[in-house]
Order: structure tokens, then C-alpha cells, then sequence
């Protein structure tokens, strides 16, 4: 089952500082969402690229995705008329485990940032 992407609908996926989309999630989006190749990080079509590597394979720090992760929640806050797929971002290539990921999202929402 495939979903057909509606204006307004923004696939969310893990990037890395290079904004080499070339594989899992950040394939999909550059090949269905309109991700830029070469964009690390940001809106681009119907897709937000948010870092979690540095380069493919080699995960930034946690800090350093606490900080984009920010950064993609004040852009979902200020943005009320799109809504926003978040997979899995940093689980995979990055290294980190759901509940690493889950506790930082659910930090970042109760900084209200």
C-alpha cells in the first residue's frame, strides 16, 4: 500500500549532513517527495529532511540531534496547516534505539519548543 502524498502532508525523515539521499527513507523521499539531493536538512517538496549523521552511516551525537530535532519541532509548531509523517528517524543508520529517540521528542515537546 502506497500513500498518495496530499498538499500539505510532509514526509519526515533521518538525513545526514551532506544531504546524500541514498538509501531507506531518505530514498523514498527524494524519490517520491521531492527531496533535494544536497539538502541536510529542511523542507524541501513534500518532505523535511532532519540530520541524524553526519555522513551515511556515521551517527551525529545525541546532542547534536537533540538540536534538530528542535528545529524540526518549532517548524511543525509554526506550520499548523501541513501535517507531518515522522518515521523512525536515527534508529537506523544513526544507531540510536526508539526510547532514545521517543525521550527526545517527548523532551523537546515539554520544553513547549
Amino acid at each position: 500500500m502506497t500513500h498518495e502524498w496530499q498538499p500539505g502532508q510532509i514526509f519526515v525523515f533521518g538525513s545526514n549532513l551532506l544531504g546524500i539521499h541514498g538509501a531507506g527513507a531518505a530514498r523514498f523521499a527524494l524519490e517520491k517527495c521531492g527531496a533535494t539531493w544536497g539538502q541536510e536538512r529542511g523542507i524541501s517538496g513534500e518532505s523535511y529532511a532532519l540530520p541524524t549523521c553526519s555522513e551515511p552511516g556515521v551517527g551525529l551525537t545525541l546532542e547534536e540531534v537533540v538540536r534538530h530535532v528542535r528545529t524540526f519541532m518549532f517548524v511543525a509548531m509554526m506550520s499548523p496547516d501541513r501535517t507531518f509523517f515522522l518515521t523512525r528517524v536515527g534508529c537506523g543508520f544513526a544507531g540510536f534505539t526508539d526510547a532514545e529517540i521517543a525521550a527526545l521528542q517527548a523532551d523537546t515537546i515539554s520544553l513547549g519548543v
